[in-house]
C-alpha cells in the first residue's frame, strides 16, 4: 500500500522537537520551584509555631497542684477563638490542657517529649468544629518545669502547637497561579523566539533549494559561494557533481565526434576503391585492413568513452597492489632487459577514484619506463596537498634511468600519436590518454628530468578532493 503521507519539514521537526524541551523544561522548573516554595514555607511555618511554643512558655506559670496556668495575655487572638484553626496544648504527667481554640475539634493525641526534644510533623489528620476532615501541622518540645527553692519539685512536661493547614494551602495555591501563569508566558514568549530564530536559521537552507531549483531551469549554472562554513561542503560537492556532469557529457560528445571524424578516412578508403572497381581479392583485402582499422578505433573510443571522471564518492583505494600486479606483468614482458623496479610507496596514500583509471595511469607510466630504461625503474607515491574537511591529494612519481626526455620534445611527447622516437614500437597515445585521465581529476602530469636515476621523471599530482 503506498503511503502518502509526506514528512514532515524540518522547521515543523526542530520546532516540535524545541517546543516538547521547553515544556518538559518548564515543567520540571516548576515541579521543583513549587516544591522550593512548599519547603521554604513549612519552614517557616515550623519557625512560627516554635514561637508560639516557646511564648506559651514563657507567659505560662504552673500551680502548687501542678495545673498549668496559662499566659495572662492571648499570645495569638486566635488560641481564645474555638475552632479557629491555630490550637496550644499542655501534656502532663497527669493531664493535659488545651486552648480555649482547640476545644471542639478533633486532634491527633499527642505524647510526652523528652526535656529538649522537638518535633514538627505534619499534615496531620483532624476533624475540623463543623465535623469536616481537615489536616494541620504540629510542633512539639519537651520541657521541665522546677522551683528554684526545691530542686526536688521538678517535673517534665510537653507543648504543642498545631495550625491548620487553610492558610499554607491558600499561600502555595496563590503561588502555584502565578508561577503557572508566568512560566505559561515564558514558554509562550520563548515558543514564539524559537520559531522566529528557526526560521531564521533555516534561511540558508532554503536559499540554497532556490538555488538548486534556478539550476534545474538552467536560470543557473551552478551553485553560489554565499553560504555559511556549515553548508560549504554540501554547496562544492553539488557544484563538483554538476561540473563532473557536464564534463562527462562533453566527453560523450567529443568522443562521439572524435569517432565520427576518425571513420571517415576508413570509409572514404572503401568508397575509393569501391568507385575505382578494385579486383576482388585486393579489395577484400583492403576492406580487411579498414575493418580492422575501424574496430580499433571503436573500441579505443568506446574504452575512453566508459572511463568516467565522476570520483566525487569513490572510495580509497591502496595503490601497492596495483602497482605490483602491473610490475609482474611488465618483469615478464622486458625480462630480457632484467630492470628492476623499486618501490617507495606511502601506506598512508590512497587514490580516490575508479580502479580502472589507477590501473591505467600506472601500466602506461611504467610501461614507458621499463621500455625505456636500462635497469632500473622508481615508483614513488606520497600524499599530496591537504586541506580541512577534504580528502588529501596524492603525489605520484615514476622515474627511470634511460636516456630521458629532449627538452625539445617535452611538449610534443604528451601529444596523441606523438611518439618520442619513431623507432620504438608504440602508437604514441599511452601518454596522451594518462594526461586524459588526470585531467579528468582536475591534475597536472609534469615530465622532467630524474635526479635520483638520471633519466625521465613523469610526476602526476591529484589535489586535494571535496
Amino acid at each position: 500500500m503506498r503511503n502518502w503521507a509526506r514528512p514532515r519539514s524540518l522547521q515543523a521537526r526542530q520546532l516540535m522537537a524545541a517546543s516538547l524541551g521547553l515544556l518538559a523544561f518548564l515543567a520540571l522548573a516548576g515541579y521543583a520551584l513549587d516544591r522550593a516554595f512548599l519547603e521554604t514555607a513549612e519552614a517557616n511555618l515550623q519557625q512560627r509555631l516554635r514561637s508560639y511554643a516557646l511564648a506559651y512558655v514563657a507567659g505560662s506559670d504552673f500551680a502548687r497542684n501542678g495545673e498549668f496556668i496559662p499566659p495572662y495575655e492571648a499570645v495569638d487572638p486566635r488560641f481564645e477563638r474555638p475552632g479557629s484553626g491555630l490550637y496550644a496544648e499542655v501534656i502532663l504527667p497527669n493531664g493535659h490542657w488545651d486552648s480555649p481554640s482547640a476545644r471542639g475539634p478533633q486532634l491527633p493525641a499527642g505524647r510526652m517529649l523528652e526535656p529538649n526534644e522537638e518535633l514538627f510533623e505534619g499534615p496531620l489528620p483532624i476533624t475540623e468544629i463543623n465535623g469536616k476532615p481537615g489536616e494541620a501541622y504540629r510542633y512539639g518540645r519537651g520541657l521541665i518545669w522546677s522551683i528554684e527553692e526545691n530542686d526536688k519539685a521538678e517535673f517534665p512536661y510537653t507543648i504543642y502547637i498545631l495550625e491548620d493547614t487553610t492558610a499554607l494551602s491558600r499561600q502555595v495555591s496563590v503561588f502555584r497561579q502565578a508561577l503557572w501563569r508566568y512560566l505559561g508566558g515564558a514558554g509562550l514568549i520563548l515558543l514564539l523566539l524559537q520559531a522566529l530564530i528557526l526560521r531564521w536559521s533555516l534561511r540558508p537552507l532554503k536559499r540554497v533549494v532556490d538555488e538548486l531549483k534556478r539550476v534545474q531551469r538552467g536560470q543557473a549554472t551552478r551553485m553560489s559561494g554565499r553560504h555559511p562554513r556549515e553548508l560549504e561542503p554540501l554547496t562544492e560537492s553539488i557544484n563538483a557533481f554538476i561540473e563532473s556532469e557536464r564534463e562527462n557529457l562533453d566527453r560523450q560528445r567529443n568522443t562521439l565526434a572524435d569517432l565520427a571524424h576518425s571513420l571517415k578516412t576508413p570509409l572514404a578508403v572503401l568508397r575509393a576503391r569501391v568507385d575505382e572497381g578494385a579486383p576482388g581479392p585486393e579489395l577484400r583485402e583492403e576492406v580487411d585492413i579498414q575493418v580492422r582499422r575501424m574496430n580499433d578505433l571503436v573500441s579505443y573510443q568506446l574504452a575512453r568513452a566508459a572511463r568516467s571522471g565522476h570520483v566525487l564518492f569513490a572510495a580509497p583505494l591502496a595503490i601497492e597492489p596495483y602497482a605490483d600486479q602491473i610490475v609482474r606483468s611488465l618483469e615478464k614482458i622486458y625480462a630480457a632487459k632484467g630492470v628492476l623496479c623499486e618501490f617507495e610507496i606511502d601506506p598512508e596514500a590512497r587514490f580516490y577514484g575508479e580502479a580502472g583509471d589507477l590501473q591505467e595511469v600506472l601500466g602506461n607510466l611504467l610501461e614507458n619506463a621499463f621500455k625505456w630504461a636500462r635497469a632500473r625503474v622508481l615508483l614513488t607515491v606520497k600524499q599530496g596537498e591537504t586541506a580541512p574537511n577534504r580528502r588529501p591529494g596524492l603525489l605520484l612519481a615514476v622515474d627511470d634511468d634511460g636516456p630521458g626526455v629532449p627538452e625539445a620534445k617535452l611538449d610534443l611527447i604528451l601529444q596523441r600519436g606523438v611518439r618520442g622516437d619513431e623507432r620504438v614500437q608504440g602508437h604514441g597515445i599511452g601518454l596522451a590518454t594518462v594526461q586524459d585521465v588526470v585531467r579528468a581529476y582536475r591534475g597536472s602530469l609534469d615530465v622532467g628530468r630524474s635526479e635520483e636515476l638520471g633519466g625521465a621523471r613523469f610526476e602526476v599530482r591529484l589535489p586535494p578532493g571535496l
